[in-house]
């Protein structure tokens, strides 16, 4: 990633997402886009996705005079955002016995029940992914995977925010999507209250708001082993035409 020179509040970085952060094939994770638009803003943010992001080409990052950061693919605004929170209610999540045996039931567990199996997050192909799992707990449509980071994922001994954003994406789309649809990330609000450490032991959750036609709105969070909050967002979610 490289910053280009002036001023501060057109500050412009160049970067690349590689090909390993995929969501469905050959386009970015959708969190893992969120994240990084959300790294020029701050904690808390909200970004909408307007154009699917390609992987492994120049991409460019830049903070425009309205305030509102934009990725771009040359003339193309692939996401924007600003800063904002989520404003949702967060269930109690299940402490972490739970959660693994939730996710045990994950409905995409089997590569052919799931849309993109070999998702950075999500995919059951993938062994170099994040491998969280969302499951039923039986609860009023909570979902909940342990998440067990890897120092890979580090950063000055922290988990890098991008992959936070990632966590957080999946969970709520198999808390709303509908079964065998192809739906997409279209806009996601979060905010992450605390660092998340590699080596640690998280439950992440992802819960149903509302469904409205093909838009479908839920939740997610990040618990830490001893219950404490360390990031919650709010997701819209698309379905795609057939």
């Amino acid at each position: 990633m490289r910053p280009s020179a002036g001023a501060e509040d057109q500050r412009i970085d160049e970067l690349t997402i590689p090909e390993r952060f995929n969501g469905p094939p050959a386009i970015a994770n959708g969190g893992y886009t969120c994240g990084l638009v959300a790294a020029a803003i701050g904690p808390s943010a909200t970004v909408r996705l307007t154009r699917p992001t390609p992987l492994d080409v120049p991409l460019t990052r830049r903070r425009d005079e309205d305030g509102v950061v934009r990725l771009r693919h040359g003339e193309d605004t692939l996401a924007e955002g600003r800063p904002a929170g989520p404003a949702v209610d967060v269930p109690e999540p299940p402490d972490l016995p739970d959660a693994i045996e939730a996710s045990n039931s994950f409905v995409g567990r089997r590569p052919g029940h799931h849309a993109y199996p070999t998702c950075f997050v999500c995919g059951p192909l993938r062994d170099d992914g994040l491998a969280i799992f969302p499951g039923p707990t039986g609860d009023d449509g909570l979902l909940a995977s342990p998440w067990l980071p890897t120092g890979q994922l580090a950063t000055n001994g922290a988990v890098d925010p991008l992959f936070v954003w990632c966590a957080l994406d999946c969970p709520s789309g198999f808390a709303c999507i509908p079964l065998g649809s192809r739906t997409l990330l279209a806009t996601m609000t979060a905010t992450l209250h605390a660092p998340v450490h590699p080596g640690g032991s998280y439950v992440v959750t992802g819960w149903p708001i509302a469904s409205e036609g093909r838009k479908h709105r839920a939740g997610s969070a990040i618990h830490d082993s001893d219950g404490r909050r360390v990031a919650v967002a709010e997701s819209l979610w698309i379905t795609l035409q057939q």
